[in-house]
């Protein structure tokens, strides 16, 4: 296409410069004769030469012809000065008039002698260019499919792939404009493994973790069902709820880890107001475990984030809290904004955590040694964690100055 549109530019412009090539040579020929004054035998009869495509008139200022190369019917009879298209006898002529003295001198040229010479003179400009074209598109072509083989081999590799093969691609030989897009692919290809692993090893864990409750509320449901008195019903029903409220916890746990797979919208949020409302919402627990729930916050802490999972956060950690506290005990929570972080605080009076089992208790359903007597799934701190990487906060197990565990987190402020 393009050299197509190259040749019928370098047509057109080689017919223009001919065309004023050809008005030229008709003007310097008719100053050339002004000049001279007469027309001298041998230059009459080098004029009057039948190759010749020019025609030359004189005429006197008061119309009579005084010379003519030759003579024909065809000629212009009348003339004007400078550049002039005529026509005679249905032929576009172009001619050239200019005075001298008393005389009048006209060139002529057919217009379409000028056209065929101007052609002429245009398709030679332009075969060099056609006879070219051919070579240079099939080097192209073969440049273009020698640099693009191993895209295609790349293609082919994809497209033969099973969905399930995440392995890297194979970079070598690839041209450089084409190695960094393998590089970033092969990355998301990792990233995409590593959290195909993880998804794996979840579904494993929770398909362990529920067997084992749903094995024990069936055997409950039998005890209800050979239980020999209404007193051995009644207790065997109470071990029944707690069985099903023990396994229903445990999903809502699994449902809320697998949530924080899809984080929601960034935003700014204030941490005060998330943290009231979740204290208000675990007030029955404070209640039925007679505990003391008391929060300490700074209206200016508020980080870049998801609210919803903040929400959750802070929900598991106070949960804890509250849970592992014995009956009576007490939590605080407490919110500061020291220089360019937010640091979330929750102390709490009970067990604690041995140190040798702080970093073990995020990892999904490990549970701490001195959990044993309460009821959980161990996904709690996972969810954390989880919910901590996904905002670039820091969590950090420590002792508490009421006796139990102090967990602090640490978020960039907003």
């Amino acid at each position: 296409m393009s050299a197509a549109l190259t040749g019928v530019i370098a047509y057109r412009n080689v017919l223009a410069e001919t065309e004023s090539l050809f008005d030229y040579q008709l003007r310097q020929m008719a100053l050339s004769l002004r000049d001279q004054g007469e027309v001298s035998g041998g230059d009459a009869a080098a004029l009057q030469d039948e190759a010749l495509d020019f025609v030359v008139q004189i005429w006197h200022v008061d119309g009579r012809t005084v010379y003519a190369t030759r003579q024909h019917r065809a000629l212009p009879s009348h003339t004007k000065l400078g550049f002039a298209d005529i026509e005679v006898d249905g032929q576009p002529w172009r001619s050239f008039g200019v005075t001298a003295g008393e005389r009048v001198i006209q060139v002529a040229q057919p217009v379409r002698i000028r056209q065929r010479l101007a052609a002429n003179a245009a398709l030679r400009s332009v075969l060099p260019l056609v006879a070219v074209t051919p070579l240079l598109a099939a080097a192209l072509w073969w440049l273009i499919a020698h640099s693009l083989r191993p895209v295609s081999r790349l293609a082919g590799e994809l497209r033969g792939r099973a969905a399930d093969s995440l392995s890297p691609v194979e970079a070598t030989g690839l041209p450089d404009e084409v190695a960094p897009l393998v590089a970033a692919l092969n990355g998301l290809l990792g990233r995409l493994a590593q959290a195909f692993d993880g998804q794996r090893a979840f579904v494993a864990d929770a398909a362990h973790e529920l067997r084992s409750p749903l094995t024990a509320l069936k055997l409950q449901a039998q005890l209800v069902r050979r239980a020999p008195d209404e007193a051995a019903r009644a207790a065997a029903l109470d071990a029944l709820v707690a069985g099903v409220d023990r396994a229903t916890r445990l999903v809502e746990q699994l449902l809320t880890l697998a949530r924080q797979e899809q984080p929601g919208p960034a935003q700014t949020v204030a941490l005060a107001p998330v943290a009231r409302q979740v204290l208000a919402d675990l007030a029955p627990l404070v209640q039925a475990r007679g505990s003391r729930l008391a929060l300490e916050a700074d209206e200016q802490a508020a980080v870049q984030g998801d609210a919803a999972a903040l929400a959750v956060l802070l929900r598991n950690l106070v949960d804890n809290a509250l849970r592992y506290t014995p009956a009576g005990g007490e939590v605080r929570v407490a919110l500061q904004r020291e220089g360019d972080r937010v640091r979330l605080r929750i102390d709490d009076s009970g067990p604690g955590i041995p140190e040798s089992d702080r970093e073990r208790v995020f990892e999904r359903f490990v549970r701490g040694s001195g959990a044993a007597s309460e009821s959980g799934s161990g996904l709690g701190l996972a969810i954390v964690r989880s919910i901590a990487e996904r905002h670039r906060a820091a969590v950090r197990l420590d002792v508490s100055p009421l006796g139990g565990l102090r967990i602090d987190v640490d978020f960039p402020a907003d």
